[in-house]
């Protein structure tokens, strides 16, 4: 395929300011040349990529498309003339997605940990669930990401990396609900379910195990938070569902024994299909090779 990269960096420029002059100030060319540029690229592609006025630009919905695959690349570049031009030490952008429990949880030591061996590498972390992470990859928007698996989000081709087991806990506030014996899941819906939301791979798994069951789940509360989930828990409002490793130094609620057997779930690390990975994320990345 015949690129001319100089084409789409013009493109680049025009969709990230929305302005045909902006992009020809900053590039140092004149506006001529960079609407000349444009039509090329429009021509060559065969779409029309901006609608002009004589008020405003606005990108196509193909404009929008190529943009989500030209701005990874661009930014791509950019760092690696960036690393070049500094000498050896490690700079550019990480570029994370991840939920708040995963990163609160299961992040943060090996944030702390790059932050410290690399100051100068700004760290970008966007918040999602891990459904949400999933589009965040899809669209170039993140290095890589850190979520639930299984994921119906995800590519089977996805490359990932497994980087913890756990299981799903119920707790519960003892004195609110004295529960002194195993429960099976169709005694277990006998009480209020605390749970994630509907938008999220924590709900998907969880409807699909009661279903398995011939059971149908019918949560009492649904929330974004699963820190959140524990605090109703705490004040009897039913049983919470979290993961375990958020659990490890949990006192007030305690651990409902299930007849039926929970299968366990993954923390994967998942990167872009078809882009190599930024030298910061792959130096992060490094930290999990470790424990191989």
């Amino acid at each position: 395929m015949d690129i001319n990269l100089e084409l789409y960096k013009v493109f680049y420029y025009v969709a990230s300011t929305l302005s045909f002059s902006e992009a020809s100030r900053q590039l140092f060319i004149s506006q001529s040349a960079v609407s000349q540029s444009v039509k090329a690229l429009e021509k060559k592609l065969n779409q029309p990529l901006f609608v002009r006025s004589t008020k405003k630009v606005v990108l196509t919905p193909a404009g929008e498309t190529l943009l989500q695959h030209v701005k990874p690349a661009m930014q791509m570049l950019s760092e690696g003339e960036t690393l070049l031009s500094s000498g050896t030490e490690l700079m550019g952008q990480l570029r994370i997605g991840a939920s708040d429990t995963i990163c609160r949880y299961f992040l943060i030591d090996y944030l702390e940990r790059f932050h410290r061996d690399y100051p100068d590498v700004r760290i970008k972390i966007t918040n999602s669930t891990s459904i949400g992470c999933a589009d965040l990859l899809n669209n170039g928007q993140v290095d890589f990401i850190v979520c639930n698996s299984p994921n119906s989000r995800l590519s089977p081709h996805a490359p990932e990396k497994t980087v913890l087991e756990f299981q799903d806990l119920f707790l519960v506030n003892k004195k609110a609900f004295p529960i002194k014996e195993k429960l099976s899941l169709k005694e277990l819906l006998d009480y209020p379910i605390l749970m994630l939301s509907p938008r999220s791979t924590t709900s998907e798994y969880l409807h699909q195990i009661f279903a398995a069951h011939g059971l149908r789940l019918l949560p009492e509360i649904e929330l974004n938070s699963n820190d959140l989930l524990l605090d109703l828990a705490r004040i009897g409002l039913g049983i919470a569902c979290v993961p375990d490793y958020m659990c490890r130094k949990e006192k007030e609620l305690q651990q409902i024994q299930l007849k039926e057997a929970f299968p366990k779930r993954k923390l994967v690390i998942v990167k872009q299909e078809m882009l190599p990975l930024s030298q910061a994320a792959a130096r992060f990345l490094e930290y999990f090779h470790e424990a191989d």
